[in-house]
């Protein structure tokens, strides 16, 4: 369990590193081509959720990222039966959650940056945490469906 705390903090640190670089040498809403008609760098703030839903209720956002926290340290505290990469995957999935809620804390809003164009389709601009958030739950949510196929077939 120690090393979901880790991960978690290793997580965490990258994403806070990275978004207070960008802070202190870009202005909000500038952008820089990196693969030109591909990937930029565009320092954006973004007072929603996921693909800005439940825009500007950063207090509720604040809530939900706590008592996701929270229950999932007591998820992994109580379960005996957790396999060393569900540990790895919960604590990269608190670290994300930890990351944006910094930011919801300080700024009020997430600091994106990711900006893909997928051809020709302007993806929603992310950023590390996000990362950690989706591929920790894709994981989990692979894991859950192995176990879930391996049960049937028991029966």
């Amino acid at each position: 369990m120690k090393k979901t705390f880790i991960i978690a903090t290793l997580c965490l640190i990258l994403d806070q590193v990275v978004k207070n670089i960008l802070l202190n040498i870009m202005m909000i809403g500038e952008s820089k081509a990196i693969i030109k008609n591909f990937f930029n760098i565009t320092l954006v703030q973004n007072d929603g959720a996921a693909f800005s839903t439940f825009r500007s209720n950063t207090l509720l956002l604040i809530i939900i990222s706590l008592v996701m926290l929270i229950g999932i340290i007591i998820y992994i505290i109580k379960n005996k039966n957790i396999k060393k990469e569900e540990y790895i995957l919960y604590g990269i999935l608190m670290g994300g959650i930890a990351g944006n809620l910094i930011d919801r804390v300080i700024y009020q809003s997430v600091t994106d940056f990711l900006d893909f164009n997928i051809f020709g389709y302007p993806f929603p601009i992310f950023n590390i945490a996000d990362i950690c958030i989706v591929i920790s739950m894709f994981g989990l949510a692979l894991i859950a469906f192995k176990e879930e196929k391996r049960g049937n077939k028991s029966r």
